[in-house]
């Protein structure tokens, strides 16, 4: 079709609008003639000028001032309009400026003319020949006809090729599309095309695949694991206050004991619902962060107070050797939440001795406090710790429900330190254990 539109004006310029364009163009030609004679007919050399002025626009150009004066051209040879009636018109009726379409029966052919007044009974008169240009027609007919047919066949080709290389890419493209929008994640698409736009789609689209289907398996694992930390407390709530109502409730120590389970599992149920929803927050951008300047060597020291529960319960040992005063620029609450959920962490994976270091780096070159939190387990596989951030992932994909938190911990992590604009990450060895830590903004208070 572009080649046709392309056709289509070729015909219409170059035959249907040819006549009257070579006409319009010489009538062109004649203005910018006659604006030269004006300008140029005083100067001394003037009839040196037109000479040349007249052979190379193939005009005749002819003064009048009682005797006609003609300057070299092919066209001043057309006798019949020597002194045409024309001409006496224009002199006869004192015009200031005519143009004449004169016929000139010799030659069978159009001449233009076109007079000027230059002075009082001083004339000048520019005229060029029309050629006839229907033989030339004639020519670019039977050429563009030729040029058609080939341009048109050549177009087919070419639409054809196009459509092998582009159009059924894209059409196998589309299908596989449609399939990966109905759920089926292990389509593949082509990614040896020769184009390589094409190719750059295909590979989009193949990582676009990846993701969902990785997106996929974490939401059916989330579903899971919170269907499974959401079940496990409620039976035990359930089945310990059915105990209570028929069989404890006489009991005093019985019945404390058992209303004491059910309150921790409450607990835990309650801490589990909160971190989903914080989580959520942090994903949907609506938390604000409040920043203040703290001691952050001080809250180290509160939190790992407060885990001294588990050293006496369950003995476990975290380790911290307190430092001075280290002020901080952050947000007291989101940090504090941070450090609880990564020696919760630690606590779930460390060793069989139980041990969690707990270091505070002063990195006065880059302006930041450094946290670093070690746990003295099995380590975490390379090609797993960028996954480690997700939610309620697990190296072996086999869920057990964690001794503190609620699953959902790191990835709540991530979310504040990157809100906070700062460096996090992890480094892990397999079987001596892995360190996470992050940075905070050092305040220019500290000694």
């Amino acid at each position: 079709m572009f080649s046709i539109i392309i056709l289509v004006f070729l015909w219409l310029f170059q035959v249907v609008s040819l006549k009257s364009y070579y006409e319009l163009s010489t009538k062109r030609e004649i203005s910018k003639v006659v604006d030269k004679v004006e300008k140029n007919y005083t100067k001394t050399d003037y009839e040196e000028y037109f000479n040349k002025l007249s052979f190379n626009t193939d005009m005749c150009i002819e003064l009048y001032d009682g005797v006609l004066r003609s300057y070299s051209s092919f066209s001043c040879n057309t006798k019949s309009i020597e002194f045409s009636r024309e001409k006496r018109d224009f002199i006869l009726n004192n015009y200031e400026s005519q143009g004449y379409e004169v016929e000139d029966q010799t030659v069978n052919s159009k001449v233009l003319l076109y007079g000027i007044k230059l002075e009082p009974n001083k004339y000048a008169f520019i005229q060029a020949s029309l050629v006839p240009v229907d033989s030339t027609v004639k020519i670019l007919k039977q050429q563009l006809m030729i040029v058609s047919i080939v341009v048109c066949v050549l177009s087919l080709l070419v639409a054809i090729f196009i459509s092998k290389r582009i159009s059924k890419p894209i059409e196998q493209i589309n299908e596989n599309a449609k399939k990966l929008s109905k759920g089926e994640y292990d389509v593949t698409f082509n990614e040896k095309s020769t184009i390589n736009e094409i190719n750059e789609l295909n590979e989009t689209l193949n990582y676009t695949s990846r993701e969902l289907a990785k997106t996929e398996n974490l939401r059916r694992e989330l579903m899971s694991n919170v269907s499974h930390d959401l079940k496990t407390p409620l039976t035990m709530i359930k089945a310990y206050a059915e105990m209570v109502r028929d069989l404890t409730y006489k009991d005093k120590k019985k019945r404390e004991e058992n209303l004491n389970v059910i309150i921790h599992e409450t607990d835990r149920l309650n801490l589990l619902v909160n971190d989903i929803l914080d989580l959520s927050k942090y994903q949907s951008n609506t938390i604000k962060l409040e920043y203040s300047e703290f001691d952050i060597n001080e809250l180290i020291i509160d939190i790992v107070k407060r885990y001294e529960i588990y050293e006496l319960k369950d003995g476990y040992d975290i380790s911290y050797k307190s430092e001075k005063e280290k002020n901080v620029i952050a947000d007291r609450k989101r940090i504090e939440q941070v450090l609880y959920n990564l020696i919760n962490n630690a606590i779930n994976y460390t060793g069989d001795n139980k041990k969690v270091y707990i270091k505070l780096i002063d990195e006065k070159e880059k302006d930041k406090i450094r946290i670093e939190v070690t746990d003295t387990g099995n380590g975490i596989d390379e090609k797993d710790i960028p996954l480690i951030w997700d939610k309620y992932y697990k190296a072996d994909k086999t869920y057990s429900r964690v001794q503190v938190g609620s699953g959902i911990g790191l990835s709540i992590v991530k979310n504040i330190l990157e809100l906070h604009k700062t460096e996090y990450g992890v480094k892990s060895t397999k079987k001596k254990g892995t360190t996470f830590y992050f940075e905070v903004t050092r305040s220019n208070n500290n000694k």
